[in-house]
């Protein structure tokens, strides 16, 4: 078992907290491996995080979310600031090039990473990246992205998540018959349907719009030295970030890599939905080892 120690480093704007278990500088034959999603903080990796003793592991909590105070007067959630703040953190702990596992929004700010700074990233595995612009129905997903920020501005979070999950459960392009369905209940999801009159939710507000509008440039990174490897979850097969992976995938000119489990498929059952952490550790570890 790896002690945990947490640093915060200063830089404008926020106050960036983030997690080392192992060595720093890194010991060993392996890089240092960096976790990071959007809106999920460093917490979401105990389960994962772990399953690697045998290398120097960092986690973080993104600019604004969890123990990360920020100090800019904003509250939007971009791949460009958030990768902009990982390279001061690779920076200031002077270990790069360093491995990437990203998932969900962190794949996209990893991509951004990669764009901007690659010579920081040596692998990056982006795990089912929410990118609307490398599906062929990608109006239809920001109408459909749309449709749950209106249910959570009407009727509070439980609506805004209980749409949402319907959004990211449907299979397929986003068709007429997608949008014709009545409003899912939330009782459905076992969320109470209250709401606290909040409406500043990283998920369901429009603050991590820009997320999901990200919009890749093969050619940059491509021409990066970066090996980047597009995962996929083998439960997600025709959801919406399962496409999204596959068309990332196309877009770079590669096929998807599959990983066990579902979209948070490194998750313990700790967050309600459990995936296969071990199992997902390992299938990481095989395609981190390949390279």
């Amino acid at each position: 078992m790896q002690d945990i120690q947490t640093h915060t480093l200063v830089i404008p704007g926020v106050d960036l907290v983030y997690d080392v278990r192992g060595p720093l500088p890194p010991t060993g034959a392996h890089r240092a491996l960096l976790m990071i999603g959007q809106p999920m903080a460093a917490e979401g990796f105990v389960q994962l995080a772990p399953h690697f003793t045998d290398r120097t592991v960092l986690t973080y909590d993104p600019r604004g979310l969890g123990r990360s105070v920020r100090k800019d007067g904003r509250s939007d959630h971009t791949p460009q600031q958030q990768a902009a703040d990982l390279h001061a953190l690779l920076q200031a702990l002077d270990v790069g090039p360093v491995d990437v596992f990203a998932s969900s929004g962190g794949a996209v700010t990893a991509l951004e990473l990669v764009a901007t700074h690659p010579d920081d990233v040596a692998t990056l595995v982006a795990h089912e990246a929410p990118i609307n612009a490398v599906l062929p129905d990608a109006t239809a997903a920001e109408r459909a992205r749309a449709g749950f920020y209106e249910a959570y501005q009407a009727k509070g979070s439980g609506a805004g998540m209980a749409a949402f999950i319907a959004m990211t459960s449907w299979q397929g392009e986003f068709t007429d018959a997608y949008f014709a369905q009545p409003a899912p209940d939330p009782a459905m999801f076992g969320m109470a349907a209250d709401d606290d009159g909040s409406r500043d939710d990283p998920l369901l507000s429009q603050s991590s719009w820009a997320i999901t509008d990200y919009r890749p440039d093969a050619s940059v990174l491509t021409a990066a030295p970066t090996r980047i490897v597009v995962a996929v979850g083998e439960e997600s097969a025709g959801t919406y970030t399962a496409r999204t992976a596959l068309g990332l995938a196309a877009l770079l000119g590669q096929e998807a890599v599959v990983f066990p489990s579902h979209h948070g498929g490194f998750l313990g059952g700790e967050f309600g939905y459990a995936g296969k952490p071990e199992e997902f550790a390992a299938r990481l570890r095989e395609v981190l080892d390949a390279g």
